[in-house]
């Protein structure tokens, strides 16, 4: 087995920190997260060589369990979930392990059982009381949950040794002043350094190369700016319709979902300045700047730069699915949108006057997600000189999902006698080049908490920060309330009025 020191998966973007023997309990231990992420990663993390050898998983959750129901859980979800298939060897030594302890999260006897189990747990598993604690539940019981840890002793103060961190699952918040609420919570019992707010999509493997591509290669970062860059285009595009998230999402929409933190949290990286080290508070620094320079949208501007709708009845894979109005648990008249596109820009020195369209929906043809960065146009002479057939412009794409890589389109000449010019993709894919499968995102990101290591995950400025700019288009498109939103079919590439809103400035959106 792989040691963590020699293993490249180990480390965060700062390379110099290690995860330390940890016990990790799961609030919501038996949920849809755990069973599908969580603890197939861990096991994952193990496998790899890199989980340390000295660690223990306690699940929580009012879910009737005890240790070895929730092994078996723990077994039938790498079974279904992991990217790597269940090693009976390997998973006796993982579930040795994993414990559980049953309660409810406004319960104090059941904080002062998982304390008891704690003391009991540690010492056999060797874990020096390193203590991370992850609130997979609702926001609503998330600050019971923490002041509950706080009553029951398990909160230590930062910097101490052992320590103790809390990672934080979206949504956080439903808004700004619920977002400022639960920040609030978390920072009445835990400093700022202990909180880990976790957006997955910093954890793909694609979003951590970015800044490699752009400050580890000189052929990139001279080209990334308004002098030469056209637009941008990032793209989030989901296959599946709302499914059994509905409560959820009649709430949330396509905007607080995925624009909110994902999308915005890309934008970010994708534009960001040159942090001048890679410590966590120094990126995130510059992640946070370009939040700040995002240029408002609100009132009658919204209009012109966001689109919304909603997904109608149309095919995915040749079979016939509602629409978004007819899935279960959606209200018949609903106006919450499940597809946004925008138009922004970012008003500083790099980037002034260069649009970026975000695009994101449910029920579109494919999974797929991807930045494109797309270069002005050369001059028109030379090859370019006929308006009728002009180049087609250099592309620099980032596939985040699926099949992640990067390919560069430029222009060459067809062989022959006579001149034609051909567009061609130079491309690189992970899979094919490295021989194996990337990591999972939470894999990444539960290693880099136990290391300590906050580069990929939000801070609290920074989540408050994406909600003042989201604010804007929310609470215009509430002042100007419609019974109706602009529709598109199942499996289409979204509506008509997002071909408008980028084809007025004579660009289209990118086929994926």
């Amino acid at each position: 087995m792989q040691t963590a020191s020699h293993n490249p998966l180990m480390v965060g973007l700062s390379k110099t920190l290690l995860p330390e023997p940890s016990t990790l309990v799961i609030f919501g231990g038996a949920g849809d997260l755990s069973r599908r992420k969580l603890l197939p990663g861990l096991y994952n993390l193990m496998r790899d060589g890199v989980l340390p050898a000295n660690f223990a998983v306690i699940g929580f959750a009012r879910t009737e369990l005890d240790d070895e129901r929730f092994r078996a859980l723990a077994r039938e979800s790498i079974e279904k979930y992991s990217r790597r298939s269940l090693d009976p060897d390997a998973f006796e030594h993982f579930a040795r392990n994993l414990f559980f302890v049953r309660g409810g999260f406004a319960d104090p006897a059941a904080y002062a059982a998982l304390a008891k189990r704690l003391d009991e747990i540690e010492p056999g598993c060797g874990v020096p009381g390193n203590r991370i604690f992850y609130l997979s539940i609702p926001p609503s019981v998330m600050g019971v949950c923490v002041d509950q840890l706080q009553t029951a002793g398990l909160v230590r103060p930062a910097a101490s040794s052992p320590f103790s961190r809390i990672i934080v699952e979206k949504p956080i918040g439903h808004d700004l002043e619920s977002a400022r609420q639960l920040n609030a919570t978390v920072a009445r019992v835990f400093d700022e350094s202990q909180v880990f707010r976790i957006d997955h999509y910093l954890g793909k493997e694609t979003v951590q190369s970015l800044l490699v591509m752009r400050f580890a290669n000189s052929i990139f970062e001279p080209l990334w700016n308004q002098k030469y860059v056209d637009h941008v285009q990032i793209t989030v595009a989901e296959e599946e319709g709302v499914g059994t998230r509905a409560n959820y999402y009649e709430e949330a929409g396509a905007l607080r979902d995925m624009v909110q933190n994902h999308i915005l949290q890309v934008l970010c990286l994708t534009a960001m300045e040159p942090p001048w080290s890679l410590s966590p508070d120094v990126v995130r620094d510059n992640r946070l700047a370009v939040l700040q320079g995002l240029r408002p949208i609100s009132g009658k501007d919204v209009d012109q730069y966001a689109v919304r709708a909603q997904y109608a009845s149309g095919f995915h894979h040749g079979v016939e699915v509602p629409g978004y109005r007819n899935e279960p648990n959606v209200k018949p008249d609903s106006t919450t949108e499940t597809f946004v596109a925008l138009k922004c820009f970012i008003d500083n020195w790099r980037w002034a006057g260069v649009p970026f369209y975000l695009r994101t929906g449910k029920r579109m043809p494919k999974r797929a997600s991807e930045i494109a960065v797309q270069f002005k146009e050369v001059p028109p002479i030379l090859f370019n000189y006929d308006p009728q057939s002009p180049l087609e412009p250099n592309v620099l794409s980032v596939r985040i999902q699926p099949d992640e890589g990067l390919s560069l389109k430029i222009a060459t000449k067809l062989p022959g006698p006579k001149v034609r010019i051909y567009p061609v993709k130079l491309d690189f894919r992970y899979g094919t080049t490295f021989g194996e499968q990337s990591p999972e995102a939470y894999e990444r990101l539960l290693l880099d908490v136990m290391a300590g290591d906050a580069t990929l995950f939000m801070r609290r400025d920074a989540v408050e920060a994406s909600w003042v700019w989201v604010t804007g288009i929310l609470e215009a498109w509430q002042e100007h309330s419609t019974r109706w939103l602009p529709q598109y079919p199942a499996g289409s590439w979204g509506p008509l009025e997002a071909e408008k809103l980028i084809g007025a400035d004579a660009r289209k959106w990118r086929a994926l």
